[in-house]
């Protein structure tokens, strides 16, 4: 079983950065693929990136790509999500989540949620 706890949320004016901490407990950390996902008023769960148990493998959505950059430390059990560019519609709460699939995008091919970290966005 994984224990996820999000953390680095906060308010930020557009242009700015945020980085985002998932910090997992579980001895098999390295063999879960992580994802991030976020969810804003009124609109539906979304996939943000993902970082795969095998090769290190990143995935993005194509409305954060080239600003969003997911990275993994298997010694501290984190993953970071940094976001560059921040604009007002990146506002959200941003939950990470574990999958044993090697490769995963849909929410519901992840197992474990954490409780989310808020990123507000100002124009």
């Amino acid at each position: 079983q994984v224990q996820l706890v999000e953390s680095g949320g906060g308010l930020v004016q557009a242009g700015g950065s945020l980085r985002l901490s998932c910090a997992a407990s579980g001895r098999t950390f390295s063999e879960y693929t992580i994802g991030w996902f976020r969810q804003a008023p009124g609109k539906e769960h979304e996939f943000v990136a993902a970082i795969s148990w095998i090769g290190g493998n990143t995935y993005y959505a194509d409305s954060v790509k080239d600003r969003f950059t997911i990275s993994r430390d298997n010694a501290k059990s984190t993953v970071y999500l940094q976001m560059n560019s921040l604009k007002p519609e990146d506002t959200a709460v941003y939950h990470c989540a574990a999958s044993r699939r090697p490769r995963a995008a849909g929410s519901n091919e992840y197992d474990y949620w954490g409780q989310g970290t808020q990123v507000t966005v100002s124009s």
